[in-house]
């Protein structure tokens, strides 16, 4: 089954209010309260490429993908939706990590960040 999987996005961009955030960019009230619940049946385009560009993500990070028995092959296009749990507490490991791991870590992003400008 193909579901919205917006928590943990919100988790990891340090978003407290996600309602609040999607009303103030736009998206109805209604809209947004389905979204977030997951009971929206039409996901537009618009509000994707709304919550894309808050969330600083792609479609693709916005969906979840759990089999759901019809289709059992393992090289099937879906299983690049499926979503692994990822612990988005940046804040306390950065809090934690020795000195000197922060600095490669620091060191790492920077990498990646002049890679893909």
């Amino acid at each position: 089954m193909l579901t919205l999987n917006l928590a943990p996005i919100f988790k990891a961009r340090g978003i407290d209010r996600p309602y609040s955030t999607l009303v103030k960019a736009g998206i109805s009230r209604m809209s947004a309260g389905k979204i977030l619940n997951g009971t929206t049946r039409v996901f537009r385009l618009d509000h994707i490429e709304i919550i894309c560009t808050i969330l600083h993500c792609e479609p693709n990070d916005l969906l979840q993908w759990k089999p759901s028995g019809q289709t059992n092959s393992t090289t099937h296009p879906l299983n690049n939706l499926k979503q692994t749990n990822i612990s988005y507490n940046l804040k306390q490991t950065l809090a934690t990590i020795p000195l000197k791991q922060l600095k490669e870590f620091d060191n790492i992003i920077a990498k990646q960040t002049e890679e893909n400008s």
